[in-house]
């Protein structure tokens, strides 16, 4: 049983960064993702990166923005968030996968990929 929780969300302008982190009962074996979901909208995934960081994976939309890091031995993943921009607005989960199998890049960014997943934490940003 892996319990991740989510912190550093808050309410930013346009062009703002914030730096969410996730920490974990015990380190995940395996890949480990950020998602975020709007008011109305489904769940997307934003980054994922695997157990030695050598591959990290990120959705078209935060690339060159966001930066996603692991650290195994404080337990814990990082997502550097700058040049946020209003629809970067949402909640944000850290999730962990179950069994440590290889997947494909698309697969890093899906819901079902992840067993574990965090309560969320809120980001807000404002024009």
């Amino acid at each position: 049983q892996v319990q991740l929780v989510e912190s550093g969300g808050g309410s930013v302008q346009a062009g703002g960064s914030l730096r969410l982190s996730c920490a974990f009962s015990s380190s995940p074996d395996d890949v480990v993702g950020w998602f975020r979901q709007a008011p109305g909208k489904e769940r997307e995934g934003v980054a994922g990166i695997t157990l030695t960081g050598r591959r990290i994976v990120y959705a078209d939309s935060v690339k060159g923005r966001f930066t996603i890091s692991r650290d195994n031995n404080k337990n814990t993943v990082t997502l550097q968030m700058n040049s946020l921009k209003p629809e970067d607005t949402g909640i944000y989960y850290c999730a962990a996968r179950l069994l440590r199998t290889y997947i494909d890049d698309a697969a890093f960014l899906r819901t079902s990929t992840y067993y574990y997943w965090g309560q969320g934490t809120q980001v807000t940003v404002s024009s």
